[in-house]
């Protein structure tokens, strides 16, 4: 029996990669972003275990989405850090507009607020 190339549907597909709103690219029609993909992927967590941890994930769609960043490293990777980039400069923007705040000021502030006959513990 020969089995011809034609049984099969051989044909490129498009990566089960979307772009939300925010211009974060999300697997599938989950809301699980590449980048956290990719990072698990490199510590080493399988597909499997992704689809296991994250059940909104489609097994194939993880597949799919690890080969798309195998073909285009380069591309994901300037992606990746353009993403740590604005989480940076977005971290900074937080800490500028509210400073840290000391324990000794927590500890006042809640002395201050605290109903004076209030039990402790």
């Amino acid at each position: 029996m020969t089995i011809t190339a034609s049984v099969l549907p051989i044909c490129a597909e498009k990566p089960p990669l979307r772009v939300d709103p925010g211009g974060v690219v999300r697997v599938g029609s989950s809301r699980i972003s590449l980048d956290l993909v990719v990072e698990q992927y490199d510590n080493g967590m399988t597909p499997e275990e992704m689809v296991h941890a994250y059940d909104t994930l489609v097994l194939a769609d993880v597949y799919s989405a690890i080969g798309y960043y195998l073909r285009h490293c380069g591309d994901v990777q300037k992606y990746l850090e353009h993403r740590r980039d604005e989480a940076e400069s977005l971290r900074v923007t937080i800490e500028t507009q509210n400073p840290p705040v000391s324990q000794y000021a927590l500890l006042a502030r809640r002395a201050t607020s605290e109903p004076a006959d209030a039990q402790l513990g």
